[in-house]
């Protein structure tokens, strides 16, 4: 039976659940890059030990500036935040929407943030046969009732890009009819060549685009997250209003160091090139599952064995998948794995195929 963790990461859980110690497992659900925390973050954080004897400057002048210079955009419109949950929680409670509109299956905190300001929300359900994308139904479905769309690009769980052409359509029917397009973009650095959307910013004033760094720069312990908007008013709200120094000093720090760490970025860029298709072909020449191409740091992937849980039998082999039956529109058949290491992703071909083997030859 599948353990109930709402994410990826949580080896402690899941240790417990077949009774190891958590180090013994190859973390394969969290979606983290395996080349770990840029050397150029360790050298800095060690140097600067002494941060954590004082508070934080109050406004994170230094990283606010590195962040906008980052992206060619004014300091005013970038908030940084301890991770990019904090953020998502932030700006609903500003924008305070009373109907929203989510795609599913989605990550659960969009769902979780609207409840808490008592938000009614509607479901756009994604389909297999259409290959999981959303397409110009979804203008459609964008009626003036609504003040709230959230959209996940590359999307998590499926892992899959939206195309640009209906994504500048999608905002262009929220600026008619009045309703705030938040983008989550949380996996976008690992698309050298996707922009995103921040660069059309300054044309939707009701757009809000959500990054995370913890993800690409595997500081997830770290936390640290930022929202960019043109809206500076509600920007500036959610500055002011909430709670001080929810960031650590050496989470600030990390923003000032890594978007400049041209070595890390571009080794992360050849590692993905290399290990994104060869771990998908691997997977898609498995008999007993069905994968749909990445475009991100993870693959979305179906069981088609009858009885078999997945993640569970890979814990047996002390490998710890993510199960996405807890993402609204998914069952237990479906699962996503993070793309790692060329030496764990052959751990997870390997198991995977004594894995399914072992089901046939069960005649189960």
């Amino acid at each position: 039976m599948a353990f109930s963790s709402q994410h990826g990461g949580n080896i402690i859980e899941a240790a417990a659940a077949i009774g190891v110690d958590a180090s013994s497992l190859t973390d394969f659900s969290a979606n983290i890059n395996p080349l770990g925390m840029p050397d150029s973050l360790k050298m800095a954080i060690t140097e600067n030990l002494a941060l954590a004897e004082r508070y934080p400057d109050v406004e994170y002048r230094a990283l606010h500036q590195a962040l906008a210079d980052h992206h060619k955009v004014p300091t005013e419109w970038v908030l940084a935040g301890n991770g990019e949950t904090e953020l998502i929680f932030n700006l609903v409670q500003q924008l305070a929407p009373r109907k929203a509109l989510l795609l599913t299956p989605g990550f659960a905190e969009y769902r979780r943030a609207l409840a808490r300001v008592g938000c009614e929300i509607v479901d756009f359900p994604l389909s297999e046969q259409q290959g999981w994308q959303p397409d110009e139904s979804l203008l459609s479905a964008l009626t003036p009732d609504l003040d709230c769309l959230f959209l996940c690009t590359p999307n998590n769980p499926t892992g899959l890009l939206l195309d640009n052409v209906l994504l500048l359509a999608i905002a262009q029917r929220c600026q008619e009819n009045n309703i705030a397009l938040i983008v989550d973009e949380a996996f976008m650095d690992f698309l050298p060549d996707e922009p995103g959307l921040i660069p059309q910013l300054a044309s939707f004033p009701q757009l809000y685009v959500l990054r995370s760094l913890t993800k690409f720069f595997a500081i997830a312990g770290l936390r640290l997250g930022y929202l960019v908007s043109a809206d500076t008013t509600t920007v500036g709200r959610i500055r002011q209003l909430r709670e001080p120094w929810t960031i650590n000093a050496f989470a600030a720090l990390a923003g000032e160091v890594i978007l400049n760490d041209r070595a890390y970025i571009d080794a992360s860029y050849r590692w993905l090139r290399a290990e994104q298709p060869r771990l998908f072909n691997g997977l898609n020449l498995l008999h007993g599952i069905t994968v749909w191409p990445p475009r991100a740091n993870y693959i979305f992937l179906r069981c088609d064995v009858d009885g078999l849980e997945l993640q569970r039998a890979l814990l047996e082999e002390h490998i710890l998948i993510r199960h996405c039956a807890n993402y609204p529109g998914l069952d237990a058949r479906y699962y996503r794995v993070a793309i790692k290491s060329a030496a764990d992703n052959d751990k997870l071909l390997e198991a995977l195929k004594r894995v399914l083997s072992n089901k046939a030859g069960s005649g189960e």
